[in-house]
């Protein structure tokens, strides 16, 4: 095979053979391609695009990269779900140990949170004693006893996604849907569940700004799952506003434990809830069927509360010790009296990444009581002078740039300016 003919044929809008499509990911692999040869592939996709088969066909070679995980025979259905990042989108949190009460198995690979968007890792890790890394006999046994784990990806799943993705975010080819597409799946795949629900963030806050967008991605992760026998399912999702009122780690833990608890946000126990049936449907179990409890139930009766509680201690954490807290608070005003209309969520993200809750680089530190709460959401009224946001940090001279952040994130006017949306916009199978 001949790398630069590999190039060329991509580059003028052919189509790459299973052939050629293997040869390049395991030659990439074993370091026998120059990163600006595969640096000038990336860029030839990014421009030209993939068909079906190329993509699920680059998906299985960045699979066959390294090891895959097998939980085929837990006495428990896998299934599993991907957000693909927002703001307050600590859903994993409650939704896990939520679908494990339920009757299903969830062995749940998660990440760090990069820029505005917060990682589950991240949050987790603010509870005292809590551990990420797990071998892959530590997932077994935390899934066998709990039904649920939550962890950080081994080194040996997908090699050959790690460099390529690192590669396309130094060279401005991130964005291409077939490599997004690819480098998800080959992860999640690898891991082992037997169905899979994708939830496709829309709007400000998000990856995917506009619908379309978001649909092409949904619909083409949607393919490579089911075209490798793993029963996949996408649900759009809006984030055009943050979930829930918490942004920042510890304070979107303590948010999480208020919906186990049967309370918490709206949006939050909604998006939990239906997420939580569609993986039960995906793993071959009918909510309020068959033995199987529903995720509203399990919320409301203490079974998804007492199944957090057990995968926290499973993993080492202490579920009932108290949270970290930030050393210091600024509360935001309101300017005016009316309804909140719009609340954007990317610069809220922004703010809580100010105030030191998220990392610009991946080997940052992150503080775990930075964030912002939110005192009011788009529908609710506030009043000139109530609190309208509070900032959270240990580092007070942070204060100033987060409020900066958001001085044009939201408009207060009249209750008829504001129309509400659904916060599951569709759904694709």
């Amino acid at each position: 095979m001949d790398v630069i003919e590999i190039i060329r044929a991509k580059r003028d809008g052919g189509t790459l053979t299973p052939e050629q499509i293997d040869w390049v990911i395991g030659a990439y692999t074993r370091g026998e391609i120059a990163e600006e040869q595969m640096a000038a592939l990336a860029m030839a996709i990014f421009l030209q695009g993939m068909d079906r088969s190329e993509v699920s066909r680059w998906t299985e070679a960045m699979l066959d990269s390294g090891e895959r995980l097998d939980f085929s025979d837990l006495a428990r259905p896998t299934t599993d779900k991907h957000s693909t990042g927002g703001v307050g989108d600590k859903i994993t949190l409650p939704l896990t140990p939520t679908v494990a009460a339920c009757g299903a198995a969830v062995p749940q690979l998660s990440g760090r949170g990069l820029g505005h968007t917060g990682g589950t890792l991240d949050k987790l890790e603010a509870i005292p004693g809590w551990k990420a890394s797990l071998s892959t006999e530590e997932m077994r046994r935390v899934l066998t006893t709990t039904g649920g784990v939550i962890c950080a990806a081994g080194s040996g799943l997908a090699p050959a996604d790690r460099r390529l993705y690192a590669l396309r975010d130094v060279t401005g080819t991130v964005e291409s849907i077939p490599l997004i597409s690819a480098s998800i799946m080959s992860k999640k795949l690898a891991e082992g569940t037997g169905s899979l629900v994708l939830d496709v963030k829309v709007g400000s806050g998000a990856f995917m700004k506009d619908l379309a967008s978001a649909r092409e991605l949904a619909r083409t992760m949607v393919d490579i799952g089911n075209d490798h026998g793993v029963r996949t399912v996408a649900l759009l999702t809006d984030m055009e506003s943050p979930l829930g009122r918490q942004v920042g780690n510890a304070l979107e833990v303590a948010e999480a434990v208020e919906v186990l608890s049967g309370g918490g946000p709206a949006d939050v126990v909604e998006l939990t809830v239906a997420l939580a049936r569609e993986m039960l449907l995906a793993a071959g179990l009918t909510p309020g069927e068959g033995g199987t409890r529903d995720p509203a139930e399990a919320l409301r009766d203490g079974s998804a509360l007492a199944s957090w509680k057990e995968l926290v201690r499973e993993q080492g954490g202490d579920p009932d010790a108290p949270l970290p807290v930030a050393a210091e608070r600024r509360v935001v005003l309101a300017p005016t009296g009316g309804v909140v209309t719009r609340l954007d969520a990317y610069q809220v993200g922004l703010a809580a990444w100010r105030l030191g809750a998220g990392r610009a680089r991946k080997e940052d530190a992150v503080s775990f009581g930075a964030g912002v709460t939110l005192h009011a959401k788009p529908g609710e009224e506030v009043k000139a002078g109530e609190p309208l946001f509070t900032l959270h940090t240990d580092e007070p001279e942070r204060f100033d740039r987060a409020a900066e952040a958001l001085e044009g994130a939201f408009d207060i006017g009249a209750g008829d300016e504001w129309k509400p949306s659904p916060l599951v916009i569709d759904r694709i199978a």
